[in-house]
């Protein structure tokens, strides 16, 4: 009876202490992987002067590498690098140009990307208890660079890109996803490979804003990844 009372004494406070340490413990066990990196492939999409309403007019094969620190189960940063092509063609179009010109045009470009994502669930397949989740839609913003080739007329400009996309956790470290974004571009000449003859950069000959009248192109890649590096404590949800 004596060491019962002993331990009726023990305060409330110690005991929570214990529980959350072992919580601690074996969260720790399965700790998630700081990085992922892998490939994707998909086409890409040109669109401006050439293509004003058509999201997927044109399309050709792109692929490239992605890289991913993820911050938390919510954020991550996300840098990529990939090869693409554009095309694009006036005839067959509502555009009517000065003195009913006509062209057509390829490009390959290159992008270097870096991008911050929000995933709208936590995405994990491990720590049940804080409501994980093994596939998530997400969201993501940042700046890039593009650098396309030309005859005589090389493309070397910055773009906004804006996607959303949804990853799914096949298997502990192995993540599948599929993304699609529009990539804002600041100039107009990533239409006109060449300064020769008629070209689509300005054809009209107006000014135009920083947003207005600019050329884009826009991207949809699946992609597989592997996640690498412990890292030292538990993820949140923060």
């Amino acid at each position: 009876m004596k060491l019962a009372s002993k331990y009726k004494r023990i305060p409330y406070s110690i005991l929570i202490v214990v529980i959350l340490s072992i919580i601690g413990s074996a969260a720790a066990v399965a700790q998630e992987y700081r990085y992922e990196a892998g490939g994707m492939a998909g086409i890409s999409m040109y669109m401006g002067d050439a293509n004003q309403t058509s999201l997927l007019r044109g399309w050709n094969p792109s692929a490239g590498l992605i890289f991913r620190n993820n911050l938390n189960f919510r954020w991550a940063v996300k840098a990529d690098l990939f090869l693409g092509r554009v095309s694009g063609d006036t005839k067959n179009i509502d555009n009517v140009f000065p003195d009913h010109a006509q062209t057509a045009f390829k490009r390959t470009f290159a992008e270097l990307g870096g991008h911050m994502e929000f995933n709208f669930l936590p995405y994990s397949d491990k720590f049940a208890y804080l409501n994980t989740s093994k596939i998530t839609p997400y969201i993501f913003s940042g700046l890039g660079l593009t650098l396309a080739t030309g005859e005589n007329q090389t493309f070397l400009g910055i773009h906004f890109p804006l996607g959303i996309g949804v990853k799914y956790k096949m298997r502990n470290r192995l993540n599948l996803g599929v993304e699609w974004t529009v990539h804002k571009l600041f100039r107009d000449s990533f239409d006109a490979p060449s300064s020769e003859e008629f070209n689509l950069n300005n054809p009209y000959h107006i000014q135009s804003g920083l947003f207005k009248n600019k050329d884009w192109y826009n991207t949809l890649f699946f992609s597989i990844t592997w996640e690498f590096g412990l890292r030292d404590g538990r993820c949140t949800t923060d």
